[in-house]
């Protein structure tokens, strides 16, 4: 998949034997980057830098990555291999890499005890690539969907990537689904309103063991409010996707980031990244089954 934001890049580490891995997803200069959370049970870094009344605006990186909280330890390979190429916040002192990092939770399949780390984060960035590797790679390597009724129902998630465009408006979404809920194909609302759902299983067991986590590139000319309502579109494309969605359990975090070379209104951003967000949670999965 070639993605359609100028100067974006998107690597991976991927460990097959260990089930895990971790995705960079490598912005231009000047990208102007804030985002929304709205799981239950996110595990992130440097999350807060993109409150639009912070000082920083521009965000050099995101790292998606499998391992849990234990896997945001790759964002410091991450940003020893971009202050290599000096590449960061100026400061007085050198340059510093804003790396906001958003974690999955993985470690029921494979190796609990492997998870990514500063290597691995090194390696992904120098990975980045304008047509990156789609599926079961990088932090979707050990992503499962369908989990809340059970580990029987659960079925292998995994990256997923769509362009959408406008005119020269672009939108480009990458997800790593590990999602609590399950693909929506209307099953679940339609017993909820004619009376057969069975209810919630109880299933603490798994809380804090699911999320959606994922990026929203454009080309559009936001600043870092702007940026924020484009995240809470993703996650109503999210929320078109898997039902249901943004459980306790589930991490669900989104970044958006614009580039700032094409001046249109928010909201038709917005409207691009729900269609995109939905289209990448579904193809990470691929079609519904059954």
């Amino acid at each position: 998949m070639e993605l359609a934001v100028p100067g974006l890049t998107v690597g991976h580490w991927t460990d097959e034997d260990a089930r895990t891995g971790c995705t960079v997803i490598r912005f231009p200069d000047g990208t102007v980057a804030s985002g929304e959370i709205r799981g239950g049970a996110p595990a992130s870094r440097e999350f807060d830098v993109l409150d639009p009344t912070r000082l920083v605006s521009h965000v050099h990186a995101v790292l998606l990555t499998g391992g849990s909280a234990f896997g945001l330890a790759a964002a410091d390979g991450v940003m020893a291999e971009l202050e290599d190429g000096e590449q960061g916040f100026p400061t007085a002192h050198g340059v510093v890499p804003i790396v906001v990092a958003l974690g999955l939770y993985d470690l029921a399949v494979g190796r609990s005890d492997v998870r990514p780390d500063t290597a691995a984060g090194r390696a992904a960035v120098r990975d980045a690539s304008p047509v990156p590797a789609v599926g079961a790679v990088g932090a979707g390597t050990g992503a499962m969907v369908g989990k809340w009724r059970g580990p029987e129902m659960a079925r292998p998630g995994g990256i997923g990537i769509v362009n959408v465009a406008r005119g020269d408006l672009v939108v480009t979404v990458v997800v790593a689904n590990n999602a609590a809920g399950d693909l929506d194909d209307g099953t679940t609302a339609a017993a909820v309103r004619n009376g057969s759902f069975p209810g919630f299983p109880d299933r603490e067991e798994y809380a804090g063991e699911n999320t959606v986590i994922g990026v929203v590139a454009t080309n559009a000319v936001l600043d870092k409010v702007a940026c924020r309502i484009v995240a809470e579109g993703a996650h109503d494309g999210l929320a078109r996707a898997i039902m249901p969605p943004h459980m306790r359990s589930d991490g669900d975090a989104f970044v958006v980031g614009a580039t700032g070379l094409v001046d249109v209104p928010v909201d038709e951003v917005r409207l691009l990244a729900v269609v995109a967000v939905e289209q990448a949670v579904r193809e990470s999965v691929g079609s519904i089954e059954g």
